[in-house]
């Protein structure tokens, strides 16, 4: 590969690595896969060409080529330009889809998710056919709908039935007949409207990515005795899963008349491993008040094949799926063995996280009531610290990747005097270090409280013993307690520095007591909006879908978008400035970190320009919001 196409994926890495994507997108026009994500064989003759710029093309080979560098997801928007030789015969089953519309037209390719544009071609007789794919190759099937309008508008639209069933029947929405909804006023939603992803713009912005908006629409694709619908949680537990539970089993009934519902026990291996149980409004009537899932839940256990199958044998049209993005990424692969199959199955994915790191969304259900319940936690803490001499309070809370607990709590609490997250690296000893710190505030105070994520100084625990590179059966690596581990550095430090400097600390782990409680008010609300938009969008002949608020209005999202990355807290945003302001403690940042962050932010703004200066895209249009 030559010298400029590797500094050109240089910078790419560079811009999002603040991002920290794990699923990439290759330049290309037919390729053959080797291995997930990574590594590709170019086997035809392509040319890629900027269209910041109309100098010569910054790559171009004819010969065969593997190479493991690769563009982040959403970050050009290229052309790519066939220069006249044919693909050979053995070319492989996996193709560019490229629909031209006359012999010596251009391909624009918008590659916005791994293998965007890449397409499994039914095999030919003799040949055999493509296998369902594992988990891992959920994105690389994923082919997004991409609509371009004036101004830079771009709709990613999620898939329908009428993408690869054609002639399906409609049907009138029953809604038009039912009393409760009769006084609304334009209570279906039309079919034009779209969401905005971004609605903090200056004038000469484009308008940017857009998503479908969801709700009713006034035809549907299921008449009510035909629907049979399927509910299936899977994943960890979080506040408010029986409410979606519910919320689907009622909505289903009430609105659309559908009498054929079942549960799903265990996660994904009980569609191939156990009964289901049948559903009626009144057996969930009160299930919104306990805390858990009625229908248990497991990770792991994804058999797409045996999955499917289940569906087929079991008459199930309509699939609904609540898990976090390890789930969402599983029912992307459900959703794309059926669709090969060319079932009219409408696979829904409702986002679950207690962590709030799901991409896109403004936030997942469950966080509001893990936030309020962590409170009992720090209180209790700081009345423990405030009892006693040189009090020191330490709170363990949920964030894995992400400290929106820790940093949310810690706001709300305003007792606390220290807040460490994963994203925002922090060191014990020296000069701005954390126990300095300690020792100045029991200085001033004579107590302190700690709230500590679950995966922050994951780092500082590696070094300072030896530990496996574990995960979980979904994936999730296995985290070090570093609330026990912090906790007994501190208590080291000052019995080992002042033998005659005496602290009283006390740790709590409230970690699932948190998320093992029913859901508040407001996260009952939210569960009843998002499984409410989950049924639209099925009945409607939508499906490979996920649903969530996009600045405050409910939209149907493709799968691919809130799994290609996570959320995380900005360190360098207004709201973790807050905080700062809150505890009055040290950022723990050297000055190069921060110069760092702020360059990985301003570029990831940025905007590439055409010859005349108009803006062609956004390099990435998934930063987190600023409040």
């Amino acid at each position: 590969m030559d010298d400029y196409m590797m500094g050109v994926i240089s910078r790419a890495l560079k811009i999002t690595r603040s991002f920290e994507r794990k699923f990439y997108s290759l330049l290309f026009f037919n390729v053959s896969l080797l291995s997930p994500y990574t590594t590709y064989r170019i086997s035809t003759d392509v040319k890629v060409r900027s269209l910041k710029s109309k100098a010569a093309p910054f790559y171009s080979k004819s010969r065969e080529e593997t190479f493991s560098k690769a563009f982040p997801s959403s970050l050009f928007r290229v052309q790519v330009v066939l220069l006249g030789s044919k693909p050979r015969q053995t070319s492989p089953a996996i193709r560019a889809e490229s629909k031209p519309s006359s012999p010596t037209s251009n391909h624009n390719l918008d590659l916005r998710s791994s293998l965007a544009s890449v397409k499994i071609l039914p095999g030919n007789k003799g040949e055999p056919k493509p296998r369902s794919r594992g988990l891992a190759s959920a994105d690389l099937i994923c082919e997004p709908k991409l609509v371009y309008g004036e101004a830079g508008y771009v709709l990613e639209d999620v898939p329908h039935f009428a993408d690869f069933i054609p002639s399906l029947p409609t049907y009138p929405n029953p809604l038009q007949d039912n009393q409760a909804y009769s006084v609304v006023k334009q209570y279906f939603v039309n079919k034009d409207d779209t969401v905005a992803h971004k609605i903090v713009v200056h004038k000469n912005n484009p308008r940017g990515t857009h998503f479908r908006r969801a709700g009713p629409r006034q035809k549907v694709y299921f008449q009510s005795n035909e629907v049979h619908a399927c509910i299936v949680t899977c994943g960890g537990l979080c506040p408010g899963l029986n409410t979606v539970i519910r919320e689907l089993v009622c909505g289903l009934s009430d609105m659309y008349g559908v009498t054929k519902i079942v549960g799903i026990e265990g996660g994904y291996k009980g569609f191939y491993a156990r009964n289901t149980i049948p559903f009626t409004p009144k057996s969930v009537n009160d299930i919104h008040k306990r805390g858990g899932t009625i229908l248990g839940t497991s990770r792991g256990g994804h058999d797409t094949s045996k999955i499917v199958d289940s569906i087929l044998d079991r008459g199930i049209n309509q699939v609904y799926i609540i898990g976090g993005d390890g789930t969402q990424k599983g029912a992307s692969v459900i959703f794309e063995e059926i669709r090969r199959r060319g079932l009219k199955v409408s696979v829904v994915g409702i986002p679950k996280t207690i962590d709030n790191d799901i991409a896109v969304i403004d936030k997942s259900f469950g966080f509001d009531t893990a936030v309020e319940e962590a409170q009992r936690a720090i209180n209790a803490a700081h009345v423990e610290a405030e009892s006693v001499e040189n009090g020191i309070g330490v709170v363990k809370l949920m964030g894995r990747y992400s400290g929106f607990i820790a940093m949310y709590a810690t706001l709300a609490s305003r007792d606390v005097d220290c807040c460490l997250i994963p994203e925002s690296p922090f060191h014990l000893e020296g000069n701005g270090g954390l126990f300095s710190f300690i020792e100045k505030r029991l200085k001033e105070n004579g107590h302190m409280v700690i709230v500590v994520a679950e995966g922050a100084g994951q780092e500082l625990i590696a070094e300072s013993m030896r530990c496996m590179d574990q995960k979980d059966a979904s994936g999730n690596k296995l985290l070090l307690d570093i609330g026990l581990w912090l906790s007994q550095k501190i208590k080291d430090y000052f019995s080992g520095k002042r033998k005659n400097a005496t602290i009283n600390l006390k740790y709590i782990d409230p970690t699932y007591m948190i998320r093992a409680v029913p859901s508040n008010a407001s996260d009952n609300v939210y569960c009843t909006l998002l499984a409410h938009s989950a049924i639209h969008g099925a009945m409607a002949g939508y499906t490979g879908f996920t649903v969530g608020p996009v600045n405050g209005r409910h939209a149907y999202i493709p799968f691919y978008r809130v799994t290609e990355k996570q959320n995380k807290v900005v360190i360098t945003d207004r709201m973790w400035a807050r905080l700062l302001s809150s505890t009055n403690q040290p950022s723990f940042l050297h000055q190069r970190d921060i110069e760092d962050s702020g360059e990985d932010d301003k570029a990831s703004l940025e905007y590439f320009e055409t010859d005349n200066g108009h803006f062609v895209g956004e390099v990435c249009d998934d930063v987190s919001s600023t409040l």
